[in-house]
């Protein structure tokens, strides 16, 4: 069986051979390097195949190796020199694919040995996968989801614009005429273009959320978040910055919200890339709990492995901040960026999307 992948999803399956070939989960620090004195010892990694049928490799010891369960049956066993060699030749063949989906001829046979048929979790789940560790300070052995972001392709998204990523703005001073010209503007930056004729001629104020559901999500992160993120689009719209921590600065200076001190903005813009990244979806209701409870797993570029565990989420929330940032989808698919009256008043929509640096 032949399957085909991007390089994010090939990343899944080789975080899976490393993984078991070392059978430790090192964890980052702000700058992801490694912190070469914390790590998990993992004691087995699950995957769901299809519904209800589990496939485990359980790390019995590197002499012993690998045993290959499915639904907690043994059907073979493998070792961890044997995992090493096929991951080293995974991250290579990675390397060389192309931006788009590609064919690894000999990932089949992999496949066959380790028993499953995805190279990758679904995407509609946060959690692509799924470990028991040993945690050495206090003994205890959860077993955690953990969402995967590769360096090996293109820059990941954190948050993918849609219709619900949607920031309403009420504007005024700006005649139905004006507006008719506004929108006809279609020149290569035509969104920074018709934003900049609008605030030469008129007024934009930050009115509501397109979508209830994210708005609600967001309330359970901070009551003002929603308003924090409006500030921080209109200022990327202008052109002012694009990168995460650069507008969190001009937010500390502008101080739109009145906060009493400096570092409040940070703080709360952390939680929110946070919520993103661990388990919160723009339109569905999320309960405040982290659907990849065990944090985060970064392939970098050199093919190390490293992770940011829940109990070093501040290290995780820094790394979020310094390498993220806004930017523009695409107006006609998600429907920002035109100038439309509704109920007698003028609004545009401004559209968020979040992506790794």
């Amino acid at each position: 069986m032949r399957l085909s992948g991007n390089k994010g999803e090939w990343s899944e399956l080789y975080v899976l051979l490393k993984l078991l070939s070392t059978g430790e989960l090192y964890a980052a620090d702000e700058s992801l390097e490694r912190i070469k004195d914390v790590y998990y010892p993992i004691l087995k990694i699950i995957r769901e195949e299809d519904e209800g049928k589990h496939l485990e490799y359980v790390i019995v010891s590197e002499e012993n190796g690998i045993e290959v369960r499915w639904n907690a049956e043994r059907v073979r066993t493998v070792t961890q020199q044997e995992m090493a060699e096929r991951a080293e030749f995974l991250y290579e063949k990675i390397i060389e694919g192309g931006k788009r989906a590609f064919e690894i001829p000999g990932s089949d046979k992999i496949m066959e040995e380790l028993a499953c048929t995805k190279i990758s979790a679904p995407s509609t789940d946060k959690t692509d996968i799924t470990m028991q560790i040993h945690d050495i300070n206090t003994g205890y052995e959860p077993i955690c989801g953990f969402s995967i972001k590769s360096e090996l392709g293109s820059a990941p998204t954190l948050l993918n614009a849609s219709g619900a990523t949607n920031f309403v703005y009420e504007v005024s001073g700006i005649s139905d005429e004006l507006a008719e010209q506004i929108n006809e503007i279609d020149s290569k930056t035509k969104i920074l273009d018709r934003i900049q004729m609008i605030l030469s001629n008129g007024t934009m104020k930050y009115s509501h959320m397109k979508n209830k559901v994210f708005s609600g999500n967001l309330m359970l992160i901070d009551t003002y978040m929603e308003d924090i993120i409006a500030h921080m689009l209109l200022l990327y719209y202008k052109n002012q910055a694009t990168d995460c921590d650069k507008l969190i600065k001009i937010m500390e200076e502008q101080n739109p919200l009145g906060y009493p001190r400096n570092g409040i903005y940070a703080f709360k813009f952390k939680k929110f890339l946070c919520s993103i990244a661990l388990g919160m979806m723009p339109s569905k209701e999320w309960d405040g709990h982290d659907e990849a409870n065990g944090g985060y797993v970064i392939v970098k570029d050199d093919g190390e492995v490293l992770a940011y565990h829940i109990y070093n989420r501040d290290a995780f929330e820094g790394y979020l901040l310094k390498n993220t940032k806004l930017e523009r989808g695409s107006t006609g698919k998600h429907g920002f960026a035109t100038l439309y009256r509704e109920n007698d008043k003028m609004y545009i929509n401004l559209n968020l999307q979040v992506r790794f640096i």
